[in-house]
């Protein structure tokens, strides 16, 4: 039987959403919509894909989660030596999507990336299960697998080695996306949507503004 792709829709219309709407700053807005999620019981409520570009200009784009929301910053954790490790080493300009099917929005998220400081990326490192911990020092993440036997016991080495504290390895740690362009997309019916764009102004602030759907 073939999929009729084509033939997929979802008709929108739960909620509007107008400039006047939203709060003066974007990350507050986004503390606001990411409190819905919650709320609403959405899935992965903190889930986002990542997009970067590498040194040949190829875009690549994976899911991160969203781990800290503040200074300024969107912050997420990972592997410096993986793909996005290394396509942000060379270009440190990134894009976030976030996507709420349940609540019929979307954030898009633009700016500049760059590693968290030490002391935040060794205090979410503690914070995380033990297991976890011990696979971000087993995993070469992006690199082959050519012997997932390997890959496991060199876990169980790991644990051998750190049956209980495990220190963060310095190849594994925070990025910080400080934001320099954020839309805020409502659906709304016949693909009308709602999009309120905030770009940063002259004084510090930001401005808002409607952008066709």
């Amino acid at each position: 039987m073939t999929l009729d792709l084509a033939g997929i829709r979802q008709e929108y219309g739960r909620l509007g959403l107008a400039p006047a709407d939203c709060h003066s700053d974007p990350l507050v807005q986004l503390q606001q919509w990411l409190q819905a999620a919650v709320a609403a019981g959405v899935n992965e409520p903190t889930a986002m894909n990542l997009a970067t570009v590498d040194e040949r200009g190829r875009p690549s784009a994976r899911i991160v989660l969203l781990k800290g929301l503040d200074q300024g910053q969107l912050n997420f954790f990972t592997n410096y030596h993986s793909r996005k490790g290394e396509c942000l080493a060379h270009n440190p300009w990134a894009a976030l999507t976030l996507f709420w099917p349940e609540l019929e929005r979307q954030v898009r998220i633009e700016g500049h990336v760059s590693e968290l400081d030490t002391a935040l990326s060794d205090a979410y490192f503690a914070s995380r299960p033990y297991g976890s911990r011990i696979g971000a020092w087993a995993s070469e993440q992006s690199q082959p697998l050519t012997d997932p036997d390997a890959l496991a016991a060199r876990a169980e080495a790991l644990q051998a080695q750190y049956p209980q504290q495990v220190p963060r390895p310095a190849h594994w740690g925070g990025y910080g996306l400080a934001p320099d362009r954020i839309e805020f997309w409502q659906g709304r019916p016949s693909r009308l949507h709602d999009r309120v764009l905030y770009l940063p102004d002259d004084h510090g602030g930001w401005t808002r503004s409607r952008l066709q759907p």
